[in-house]
């Protein structure tokens, strides 16, 4: 229990000392991750037909914010892994626009 306790507070620490550092990306990054939390929220209760004209464009959003976070951080992964979903986001809505 002391341990889960001070990962809490090691976990709060940084998170605060992440919002001091750069406020707009902190605030973005919880953005993005709310969109993130909304979309999966709306996939699982539509299912099997989803509204992918609203998805799609929620998902290349929240994308792009994680990857100008990613950049910002400096995390070539990230970056590498949001910038390929902006992609394949994009060629999916652009494939559902044009049926």
């Amino acid at each position: 229990m002391i341990q889960f306790k001070k990962s809490l507070i090691d976990t709060w620490q940084w998170a605060e000392r992440d919002f001091r550092e750069y406020p707009l990306r902190f605030i973005l990054e919880i953005f993005a991750w709310i969109m993130s939390i909304g979309c999966a929220v709306v996939l699982a209760v539509t299912v099997p037909t989803p509204p992918w004209l609203i998805l799609y464009p929620t998902f290349i959003v929240q994308c792009g914010i994680f990857a100008w976070a990613a950049w910002s951080r400096g995390s070539v992964g990230m970056l590498s892994n949001y910038l390929l979903l902006v992609a394949i986001d994009t060629v999916a809505l652009i494939r559902i626009i044009n049926i």
